[in-house]
């Protein structure tokens, strides 16, 4: 074997070895994720899908109370699986992104560093990478989140769900509903998320002159915290309307026969408040949730290593 063909075996082999920490890096923060968020994102949903609320208090008041405290984390075992799944292909898809910037970078401007703009869209490729599976995944979470209580439940679980959806319209227009703004809102969000971490996690490096491994884990988690706040800020309307279309109801029940549609009413019924509502616990879920997935993605990425 020639030297030409070791070394294309070699990187071949670094390749796999990358993808397989990039995925195995993301699916642990996803695991994290989920067992941190799911407690808020049930309160979210309900009050971005309902009137019945007037405050994330009172949604969660009365879920303990009616429901009891298991109830929060209703419908976990799809993210669990699903989530973990969802974060491991936004990580290996940003970071596949980002070695191919590299390597085209370093073609035409001899360095390898990426432009902010590039870190943005090597987020939104992993976002819209992602869609494929989240779009499944938070409709059927969203339908046994927001499902009647006890013997007038609707799903026997996860699988029942998919199954039940499928049945209505197909496996496209039923278990896929929403998969537009969900398009939408992966690629916007994840663009911001992964550009606010690597902005911060670089101006940190680069202020205090060493080495990106060497930032702390505290800071580490505080830099994801504030990407995922900026994540939500940055498309929380989209996240709104693909949760109203993801409990819609089917045939002559459904209220929004499109996404524009879904849009329309919500400006017409509710304002730009309609597209904000439950923001609150939302934002306040984002900081540990988020600095919670980066942290453990960034030390298992370090174990790995």
């Amino acid at each position: 074997m020639g030297d030409v063909d070791i070394r294309t075996l070699e990187h071949d082999n670094a390749g796999w070895k990358n993808i397989a920490k990039d995925l195995g890096s993301g699916a642990a923060g996803g695991i994290a994720q989920v067992l941190l968020g799911q407690p808020f994102d049930i309160v979210k949903v309900r009050l971005q899908t309902t009137t019945t609320y007037p405050s994330a208090l009172a949604c969660a008041t009365s879920i303990f109370k009616n429901e009891g405290p298991l109830a929060f984390y209703k419908g976990t075992l799809t993210p669990l699986i699903g989530i973990g799944a969802c974060v491991s292909v936004q990580f290996g898809g940003f970071h596949y992104a980002r070695r191919a910037f590299e390597e085209a970078n370093l073609k035409s401007y001899g360095t390898p560093a990426l432009s902010y703009g590039q870190y943005y869209a090597a987020g939104a490729f992993a976002g819209i990478t992602n869609t494929v599976l989240s779009s499944p995944i938070e409709h059927v979470r969203i339908r046994l989140q927001t499902q009647p209580h006890g013997a007038a439940r609707l799903y026997n679980g996860p699988l029942d769900c998919m199954r039940k959806l499928s049945a209505h319209e197909g496996v496209l227009q039923g278990l896929y509903r929403g998969t537009a703004v969900t398009l939408l809102r992966e690629a916007q969000a994840y663009g911001i998320w992964f550009l606010t971490f690597e902005y911060l996690m670089n101006w940190d490096a680069q202020r205090n002159n060493y080495a990106r491994s060497d930032i702390a884990t505290p800071k580490i988690a505080f830099y994801g915290g504030i990407a995922g706040e900026m994540l939500w800020i940055s498309s929380y309307p989209f996240d709104v309307i693909k949760s109203k279309m993801q409990t819609d109801g089917f045939g002559k029940d459904q209220k929004y026969k499109t996404m524009r549609d879904a849009f329309r009413q919500t400006w017409v019924r509710e304002g730009m408040r309609g597209f904000w509502k439950g923001i609150g616990p939302t934002l306040v879920r984002a900081m540990p949730v988020s600095g919670g997935t980066f942290a453990v993605a960034e030390l298992t990425m370090q174990a790995m290593s």
